[in-house]
């Protein structure tokens, strides 16, 4: 099969040739018909998480069709329209049985523990517990932007924010999954604060529902600007880009008792990102981290996607081949962009 592969962090990665995956007893390989291009396969790429062996493929946001199943598996057979979540759960630990296969103990991510999804097929661990059925009408593409940024958002705003009618949202990075996170809590019924470098990105989140837009570039302080928008301060805030400056601002910018949500990896350095923990104790603030949202919990994100109430194949603003995603990998470093980009292994 072909695949993007990098045998060094930061290097230019290739598109070439490379074996086809086998399934293990309880897995799948999928056949990849679009996988997104999202900035933690560029963390990754970076070598910024610890679980990935070079050489390697990226990609973890994906849908396909199932191409072969292990003996093991009961519920799915080739040719089922799938995705999956970006953390594979093993749907025995101790996490697992009371619900959380989003922090699975023994979790497996394809792009990052093993070869993922910037390939033409990919293999995938468990899969009764981790494959989602993609309804019939529904594209690859937009099936795609689900399983990292719009189900990480939706988990963020609605399962850990618990954002509610009525309350100030503040999202702070309006990429793909700051986007996401505005079109769901929007449709929640907040009242919902953009903030980003981008007058492009801003403009999506005016369409996506947003009702205040905030330009960093020319606001100093964000944290200050949105607590004068909201009247005191978001009731929930997200850090979406994880940066320690977003991280902070996302904190500055909460209300009393409000609710930070962090959601974009913070790499740094020394391993630690300053977090402004006095605002924390004095105003009695709740800090939550988001990671991803597990298989069994997709249904109701699916059926609103499919009453047309949330719309996440708007945020697929961009489509290119294999060939096409070395390049764009590299540039999500300097130019994340705007929405969603998705990858199109047969193409």
């Amino acid at each position: 099969m072909r695949a993007v592969v990098f045998e060094r962090y930061g290097e230019p990665a290739q598109v070439r040739d490379v074996p086809d995956p086998r399934p293990a007893d309880h897995g799948a390989v999928v056949r990849v018909e679009a996988t997104g291009l999202c900035r933690s396969d560029w963390h990754g790429w970076q070598g910024h998480d610890p679980d990935i062996t070079l050489p390697h493929v990226p990609g973890h946001e994906l849908a396909g069709v199932v191409e072969s199943v292990g003996p093991r598996v009961r519920d799915w057979r080739p040719g089922d329209r799938v995705t999956v979540p970006f953390v594979c759960a093993c749907g025995t630990c101790a996490s697992c049985a009371a619900g959380d296969h989003q922090i699975c103990e023994r979790q497996t991510q394809p792009g990052f523990t093993h070869w993922g999804s910037f390939a033409q097929y990919v293999a995938l661990d468990h899969a009764d517990v981790n494959l989602v059925a993609v309804p019939q009408g529904m594209s690859f593409a937009t099936a795609a932007s689900l399983g990292c940024r719009f189900a990480t958002a939706f988990r963020a705003v609605v399962q850990q924010g618990r954002a509610g009618a009525g309350e100030w949202v503040a999202v702070h990075g309006c990429g793909g999954v700051g986007l996401s996170a505005v079109m769901i809590a929007a449709a929640s019924g907040a009242r919902v604060v953009a903030v980003d470098v981008s007058p492009r990105a801003l403009a999506l989140a005016r369409e996506f529902g947003a009702a205040e837009c905030v330009d960093a570039t020319g606001t100093p302080d964000t944290a200050a600007a949105i607590r004068d928008l909201t009247g005191g301060g978001a009731h929930v805030s997200l850090d979406a880009l994880g940066s320690p400056a977003t991280c902070a601002a996302s904190v500055g910018s909460l209300r009393r008792r409000g609710r930070h949500v962090q959601v974009g990896l913070l790499p740094s350095p020394d391993g630690t990102t300053p977090v402004p923990m006095a605002r924390a104790i004095a105003l009695e603030l709740e800090l939550l981290g988001s990671h991803g949202m597990a298989a069994h919990t997709y249904p109701p994100m699916l059926e609103l996607v499919e009453a047309g109430t949330l719309r996440p194949d708007l945020l697929v603003t961009s489509t290119i081949t294999l060939a096409a995603a070395p390049d764009a990998l590299a540039a999500m470093g300097t130019a994340p962009g705007s929405g969603v980009t998705v990858i199109e292994p047969w193409g």
